[in-house]
């Protein structure tokens, strides 16, 4: 019998920066069985303070900081909903936009406070996301990805997948809530989706 080459490829093993579980299965999902996707917290890895104004920052900031602590490539992740009516609030506060320990609850909640008076046709949002990827603590060109995913604000929760502002977004092209939507439906519209394909796209370019 000739042996299995898939038996003997190595898993690519890369820190995520981030300590938020849904964000790690869908990207664990997306990335593909040649990627061993950890959680920066399970090796030991505080967060950072994300101190940038734009994803971008914000993202790069959470690369550089797990790849030169853990000594491994790194994958950080910044992303947040962005609404018409808000000026583009909450934006890169979405996680903690009604306080630092606020849960997903808590942040719809507040959400849909600020948007009791705005009819439909204001409540236009986008998520939005960028992924940097760091081949090692000091990377000078890490490989940076952007995905966005255009929908608006509902009126009340609806469904029972997904994390964070999932309930309330409901997506632009199908008039589906994203947290009424599969794994892979999602993982085919979302912001992350469209992201982390441009991202293995510059992965395997750049192999």
């Amino acid at each position: 019998m000739k042996p299995d080459p898939a038996a003997h490829t190595l898993k690519r093993r890369i820190v995520f920066a981030s300590a938020n579980a849904g964000k790690a299965r869908e990207i664990e999902a997306m990335l593909g069985s040649a990627f061993e996707v950890v959680l920066q917290g399970d090796i030991g890895i505080e967060s950072v303070e994300e101190t940038g104004t734009t994803f971008a920052a914000n993202s790069l900031l959470k690369a550089q900081h797990a790849a030169s602590v853990s000594g491994l490539p790194s994958l950080a992740d910044d992303s947040g909903i962005e609404v018409d009516a808000l000026q583009g609030a909450p934006g890169v506060y979405s996680a903690r936009y009604a306080g630092e320990q606020a849960s997903d609850r808590d942040n719809v909640d507040k959400l849909l406070r600020e948007l009791r008076a705005v009819p439909d046709e204001r409540r236009g949002a986008r998520f939005r996301c960028v992924l940097t990827f760091m081949r090692a603590p000091d990377d000078p060109s890490p490989l940076i990805a952007e995905g966005c995913w255009e929908g608006r604000i509902a009126h009340r929760p609806s469904g029972d997948g997904g994390f964070g502002y999932d309930p309330v977004f409901v997506d632009a092209d199908s008039g589906i809530m994203a947290a009424e939507l599969d794994p892979a439906e999602k993982n085919a519209r979302s912001h992350r989706g469209k992201a982390l394909r441009k991202l293995r796209e510059l992965i395997a370019a750049d192999a």
